[in-house]
């Protein structure tokens, strides 16, 4: 296989089940404090000695006894809350209408096989992979109930990300969200890679801890995950070489002012720009799908000239400036509604590489799953 190529994760299938695991979590001290990245880097088949270092030093903790972990996490102003658990990925789904976690782009399948093996060097799986679905009103009653008590930890880490954690032990309240959850459709939001390394881990030894996967299950209807675009640089197109394509292709293209071009952006209109001229690109509107996938399935393609390199930034600033060094042309792409998302993968399609950029992630080290507890 082309190591290269872009290939669909498999699906997972149901019911969903989050299980409860023993917790592990850097000190709060350490947390968001960069040089704590150490305890995770390489060698990795040194990570689970580190560990239990830091933990006789008092700078890792570990919960005794497993949970369901309600996790509060405020940033930039944007507060989300997730339940933390070991997600099964036992099963597997014949398709995207059988599936209960749906990824919305491919994988490299060389990158999961080497996350897959560094995850079974470390003994770990590190950091919780972004899942995002519509609750139910009784979870969401069940949830409100428990925050009413106090939680386990409450601090402020070194990146300054607010956080407050519960622990869900009570067999009635884990027998509820069992249930609640059996039904559950979600979204990959953040770490498609590492799903698909949960994956790979499962059928090298099914029947074992690698059955599951650590994840985050947000309710985008309680506490939304911000949900942005992702811009491009097309290096080495000129302005007039996306003209030209934007022509061949049927997509309308209008010269403007830069005020106006910008004004234009939204679900049907991409704009691009060398920051000498602007225009805004009218793509054909179609129901359920995206301007990012026009962008890519047939704009792209039409350039009479490159793009040698399509590079992704996450601003609208970066993607300016990075035109404005003369080596290509940027394209601002708007940011597609979760919805829309949603009903793209559960029909069987994925987006483009880097089409979302869900908002804020958790800092690394709040909660860890240690494969050596099963």
């Amino acid at each position: 296989m082309d190591p290269s190529a872009v290939v669909t994760p498999p699906y997972v299938g149901g019911p969903f089940a989050l299980a409860p695991f023993h917790g592990l979590m850097l000190a709060p001290r350490r947390i968001g404090d960069p040089a704590s990245a150490r305890v995770l880097a390489r060698p990795y088949d040194t990570v689970p000695e580190r560990l239990r270092s830091w933990e006789a030093s008092g700078q890792l903790l570990r919960d005794e006894q497993a949970a369901l972990y309600l996790h509060e996490y405020t940033a930039g102003g944007i507060t989300v809350r997730g339940l933390v658990g070991s997600l099964d990925v036992s099963r597997r789904a014949a398709g995207p209408g059988e599936a209960v976690v749906l990824p919305h782009e491919g994988i490299h399948p060389a990158q999961a096989d080497e996350l897959a093996d560094r995850m079974t060097q470390m003994q770990l799986n590190p950091a919780p992979i972004l899942l995002v679905h519509h609750g139910r009103d009784e979870t969401r009653r069940l949830l409100s109930e428990l925050r009413s008590e106090a939680p386990v930890h409450d601090f402020t880490d070194r990146a300054r990300q607010q956080h407050r954690i519960w622990a869900i032990r009570d067999p009635d309240r884990l027998a509820t969200l069992t249930a609640e959850l059996a039904g559950t459709r979600a979204l990959i939001a953040d770490g498609h890679h590492r799903y698909s390394a949960y994956l790979r881990l499962q059928r090298r030894a099914p029947g074992t801890a690698y059955d599951r996967g650590l994840a985050m299950l947000v309710d985008q209807d309680d506490t939304p995950l911000f949900l942005g675009a992702i811009h491009r640089l097309l290096a080495g197109s000129r302005f007039e070489d996306v003209r030209a394509a934007a022509e061949t292709v049927g997509i309308g293209f209008a010269e403007l002012t830069h005020t106006a071009a910008v004004e234009a952006l939204g679900p049907d209109t991409l704009v691009a720009t060398d920051q000498q001229r602007w225009a805004a690109l009218a793509v054909p509107s179609r129901v359920g799908r995206l301007a990012v996938e026009a962008l890519h399935e047939q704009l792209v393609p039409a350039l009479p000239r490159g793009p040698h390199r399509i590079d992704y930034l996450h601003s609208a600033e970066e993607a300016l400036a990075a035109a404005g060094t003369g080596t290509g042309t940027a394209v601002l792409v708007p940011a597609p509604p979760v919805d829309t998302v949603l009903g793209i993968v559960a029909a069987g399609r994925l987006l483009p590489q880097k089409a979302t950029s869900f908002q804020p992630k958790p800092s690394v080290g709040v909660l860890i799953r240690s494969l050596l507890d099963g």
